[in-house]
């Protein structure tokens, strides 16, 4: 017997009231250039019709949708001398992960074909992208209406949207998702029922149906409010942030302590910031009362780790944001080069490849509504006299290094124009005009 799962999801797609633009169900015809026009119609009409998935069930009859069964071997298949799945591959594009499976239904041997819908561009076969309308499998570029809606629903697609971890119980997805952070975090009371809870968490995209009744955990969800990332997948696990503290100035020096949180992002926020706010030297200061001052101000620490959260690029695997401490700095790193020039971080509207992330994380209040968390980083440098902060794109990574306390005689030339640019930039953005008394306290320089 094949998984419940397929079971299940073959029961779904017989009880549609009819065969639609992203379900087909056929009861012969095998070729394979039939098969490839209509994966590219399959993934194409999906994605206008807002599924995650299209699918082609060979021994259903189309009229009523019972289980007649089929002989069809997609493994055994070729075309030109290869095998099915390999000469399709060749001729699709963008590549997609389309997958045979032979289902051993109560009432018959089935084959179900999956189709992941479209997501960068329409998918097309020998060059020609195809879309389904009604029965007929005409060229996409002969139906300008579907064409346009194609476009339209590809342009805000990310990988928020992708799934974490299907076919899961209600009682599961609420033993892995921290709904309280959720409910707390917007200031919204918890209701008393599943159903609800799941609805909510379905508005807001952190999970969708699945079918059969299940649920799934898609990954805004999983990134943002998993008691642990780790119990819902390894490939999630890795954009866990990871804190590292040298015995140093260099990666070479020892490590003192290391640590990795595997909370969702909201959930494990303020905690995570806490932690290391706890470990960054406080050195005494003044001759009498003396008090401990960190050595880097509190909220650069929170905003740079906020936009390394929200700004890296999910899409480069086994790579998350690492906060790293050595005797002279802080850095913190993400991956994925910057949407925008790193000197123009202060002034530039605010860009993000996560935008529901984004926004979600504003409305919990761990990020900036209009984007000024740079402006208040470098704030914050500027009035401790700190040497300016440094952003940096590195080969596929984002990198912000915070620097604690040296004397202005230490600094280098670069620091020094570094310092007078950001400076500059902040007064302009308020409406006024950097002067020399202005650069000289910022530098530190005594009159």
């Amino acid at each position: 017997m094949s998984d419940s799962r397929t079971i299940a999801l073959i029961e779904d797609l017989r009880a549609l009231p009819a065969q639609t633009a992203w379900a087909e169900f056929k009861q012969g015809n095998t070729d394979p250039e039939r098969i490839g026009k209509l994966i590219s119609a399959l993934a194409n009409a999906a994605r206008i019709a807002d599924q995650e998935t299209g699918y082609l069930v060979w021994g259903i009859r189309n009229s009523d949708h019972a289980v007649t069964g089929t002989a069809f071997e997609p493994a055994s298949t070729k075309r030109q001398r290869q095998p099915l799945e390999h000469w399709l591959t060749q001729h699709l594009r963008p590549d997609l992960a389309f997958s045979f499976e032979t289902v051993k239904h109560p009432e018959g041997r089935l084959v179900l074909l999956s189709v992941p819908s479209a997501t960068t561009a329409p998918v097309e076969f020998d060059r020609t992208a195809f879309v389904r309308v009604g029965e007929a499998t005409p060229r996409l570029a002969d139906d300008p209406d579907r064409q346009r809606a194609l476009w339209d629903k590809l342009r805000p697609y990310v990988w928020e949207a992708g799934i974490a971890q299907g076919f899961l119980e209600s009682k599961r997805v609420l033993d892995l998702i921290d709904c309280d952070a959720y409910y707390d975090g917007l200031g919204k009371p918890i209701p008393t029922n599943e159903r609800s809870i799941l609805e909510d968490l379905a508005q807001e995209r952190l999970v969708s149906a699945d079918v059969g009744g299940r649920w799934n955990i898609l990954n805004l969800g999983a990134i943002l409010f998993a008691k642990d990332m780790r119990a819902i997948n390894e490939r999630l696990a890795r954009k866990a942030v990871r804190f590292v503290m040298y015995d140093g100035n260099g990666r070479d020096a020892q490590v003192l302590q290391r640590r990795d949180f595997p909370h969702g992002y909201a959930v494990g926020f303020v905690a995570m910031n806490n932690y290391i706010n706890a470990v960054v030297p406080s050195p005494e200061q003044g001759d009498i009362v003396r008090s401990a001052e960190p050595l880097l101000p509190v909220v650069a620490i929170r905003e740079v780790i906020a936009n390394s959260l929200i700004h890296q690029d999910m899409t480069i695997t086994g790579a998350g944001p690492t906060v790293e401490l050595f005797r002279n700095r802080l850095e913190i790193t993400n991956p994925g080069k910057p949407l925008v020039e790193p000197d123009r971080f202060i002034d530039s509207p605010p860009r993000s490849r996560n935008e529901v992330l984004a926004s979600l994380m504003r409305r919990l209040g761990l990020c900036e509504e209009q984007g000024t968390g740079i402006d208040k980083v470098v704030a914050a440098a500027g009035t401790a006299q700190l040497p300016p902060p440094e952003f940096r794109a590195e080969a596929a990574a984002t990198r912000v290094s915070l620097f604690a306390a040296r004397p202005f005689a230490r600094t280098t030339t670069q620091e020094r124009l570094r310092a007078c640019y950001q400076h500059a930039v902040l007064l302009h953005l308020s409406g006024s005009q950097m002067r020399n008394q202005e650069l000289r306290e910022r530098l530190g320089i005594k009159n």
